[in-house]
C-alpha cells in the first residue's frame, strides 16, 4: 500500500461535499492519513531490512510492525535522541495520529471534527513522511529496527 495513495484518499475525503463533508468522512480522513503513516514506517523497514524485492522476507517484516509498540518506541525520547529532526518529526507526528485516529474510530461521542483541522493532519502526515523519506538510510534502517524489536540490556 502506498502512503501517497493513502493521503490523497484523506484528502479526498474531506472534500467530498464542498461545504461541509459529512463528520464519518473528516473521521475517516483522520484514520486514513494515520495509516498512510503506518504503512510507510512498514514498507521503509522491508525495504531497509530486506531490500525491495517484495520477497516473502519483505512481506513478513511488512507484516511485523505492530502499533502498540511502534507507539512506545516512537514515544522513548531517550532512544529519539540520537536521530536527526526529521526522524524525530515523524515519530511525534505518528504517536498524535495514533491518538487521533483513535479518537476518531472509537470515541464517537466526543467532538465534532472541522474539515480545517482534519486538513491540518493530513498534511502533517503528508510533510512527516516526507521528510522521514529523504532521511538517511542508515537513520531510517536503525529507527525501523527500534519499530520493530524491543530492546533489551546489553
Amino acid at each position: 500500500m502506498k502512503s501517497r495513495d493513502l493521503i490523497e484518499a484523506a484528502r479526498g475525503m474531506t472534500e467530498l461535499s464542498a461545504r461541509r463533508p459529512r463528520q464519518a468522512s473528516l473521521r475517516r480522513a483522520v484514520s486514513t492519513a494515520y495509516y498512510a503513516m503506518f504503512h510507510c514506517l512498514a514498507s521503509v523497514a522491508a525495504n531497509a531490512l530486506v531490500g525491495r524485492d517484495r520477497s516473502p522476507a519483505w512481506h513478513r517484516v511488512y507484516r511485523a510492525l505492530e502499533h502498540g509498540q511502534a507507539r512506545s518506541a516512537c514515544e522513548n525520547k531517550r532512544a529519539l535522541a540520537e536521530f536527526p529532526a526529521e526522524v524525530r518529526r515523524f515519530a511525534d507526528t505518528f504517536v498524535m495520529l495514533q491518538r487521533e485516529r483513535q479518537r476518531a474510530d472509537y470515541a464517537l461521542d466526543q467532538g465534532v471534527y472541522r474539515k480545517s483541522d482534519v486538513l491540518g493532519d493530513v498534511a502533517s502526515a503528508e510533510t512527516a513522511i516526507s521528510q522521514f523519506e529523504q532521511a538517511d538510510i542508515r537513520h531510517r534502517r536503525e529507527f525501523a529496527t527500534q519499530m520493530l524489536f524491543r530492546q533489551r540490556p546489553l
